[in-house]
């Protein structure tokens, strides 16, 4: 009873930090955008966190937990279930870890994350209903059915697939539908200028460096909570390689940056770091304190080349999703087969993996939105993007002008 009181305590604290990284994702996605479109941002948000809870309990915990399955879709009934024992009383025994209660608020944080992801990749020009009529299904059913596969006890648990805390499961589950998200609703207006790529700053970059420490710090609830237990070896460790990812991400995406682009580029460092997070998230328990630094060093310089090649293709992203979520959520996965001290992770089973999620992930967002797109529309009109999506979709202002209220 003491063990199953450390642990869940432990787990409710990481739970705490998951749920602290969305002020993170909202700092951060304002922060790299422009002022006229903050209102916009940070109500997707909220209404992220809010509605995939919501789902989550509905059906999204049952679909990505069903039990015993045929490996593809399992669903096991609407709503929480009270677990009890014979004689009526709350069931401690769930399992080793924590209470039913426990395990599903810390995966509902998760769920909630992948279509974060998406939310800034669109940011700035998507329509808010057909964004979160998108969010409804992506959350309520593509992620936990994805889910399900690996975590839920599906086929490619069944194959070897290891995705310690996410980099796949979350990270390019919410990458791929950014990047279908992206190519569908085109560039924002005077994004591209004779084919060329033009920089559109972000309004307010303390904010933007505030987000990515915030989510540093949710990273040790999100990656330290995916042991499932308050075990003290391995959380310590994983602590360790989730930090050292990160400063390595970080610093090497700077120096990439500095090279390529012959300046100290703070955004290039910020998402450096995400980057390190991102792809340290699917090994942060097999692999040592070196490999952790090679694996985020990797990722910081994926970062300046993704951000590179997701301008040069004409997509746009103010934010770098697409390169911090899917390209380094895409390479820590196959870095489990590289750096594993486990001999049974294999790489190829983990590219397998990645792709088994593409295609699904691919297929499913595309036909959301591209129905939302042919029956409603997912973009706002050009005068409503020029002007801001604050004052035409939500009537206010992030930043009023009080001085314009004085008599």
């Amino acid at each position: 009873m003491e063990l199953l009181t450390t642990n869940n305590v432990w787990m409710m604290i990481c739970t705490a930090l998951v749920f602290f990284m969305h002020l993170g994702f909202s700092f951060l996605e304002i922060g790299l955008t422009r002022q006229k479109n903050t209102v916009n941002i940070l109500f997707k948000n909220i209404f992220i966190i809010t509605i995939g809870l919501l789902l989550y309990c509905l059906v999204g915990f049952n679909l990505m937990y069903p039990g015993d399955f045929n490996g593809f879709l399992g669903f096991t009934g609407f709503g929480l279930t009270s677990p009890l024992t014979a004689e009526g009383a709350l069931d401690l025994t769930y399992n080793a870890g924590y209470t039913y209660w426990t395990d599903f608020l810390f995966q509902g944080m998760f769920a909630a994350t992948a279509a974060t992801i998406v939310s800034g990749a669109v940011a700035e020009r998507v329509k808010i209903v057909p964004f979160m009529i998108f969010t409804v299904f992506y959350v309520g059913l593509v992620y936990p059915i994805a889910g399900s596969w690996k975590w839920g006890g599906g086929f490619l648990q069944d194959m070897g697939f290891y995705d310690f805390a996410g980099s796949t499961l979350v990270h390019s589950v919410g990458g791929w539908a950014a990047l279908v998200a992206v190519w569908l609703l085109g560039a924002r207006i005077g994004k591209f200028k004779d084919g060329k790529p033009q920089a559109i700053p972000g309004h307010n970059l303390p904010l933007a460096t505030a987000g990515v420490l915030i989510l540093w710090l949710g990273w040790f609830g999100f990656n330290g909570g995916s042991v499932l237990s308050a075990d003290p070896a391995l959380t310590s460790v994983v602590l360790v390689t989730t930090c050292l990812a990160a400063a390595a991400g970080g610093v090497v995406a700077m120096l990439t940056s500095a090279i390529k682009d012959k300046n100290l580029d703070l955004t290039m460092f910020l998402n450096g770091i995400l980057g390190g997070l991102v792809g340290i998230t699917a090994s942060a328990d097999v692999v040592t304190p070196t490999s952790a630094v090679i694996i985020g060093a990797i990722a910081g310089a994926l970062i300046v080349l993704a951000v590179a090649l997701v301008d040069k293709i004409k997509l746009d992203d103010p934010v770098g999703a697409i390169a911090v979520h899917l390209f380094c959520g895409i390479w820590g996965t196959l870095a489990v087969g590289l750096f594993s001290t486990n001999p049974e992770h294999s790489f190829l089973t983990q590219l397998i993996g990645v792709v088994c999620y593409a295609v699904f992930c691919i297929v499913s967002s595309f036909i959301i939105l591209y129905v939302l797109k042919i029956t409603m529309g997912i973009r706002v009109s050009e005068k409503e993007e020029v002007e801001g999506l604050d004052g035409h979709e939500h009537g206010m202002d992030a930043y009023p002008d009080f001085r314009l209220n004085e008599q």
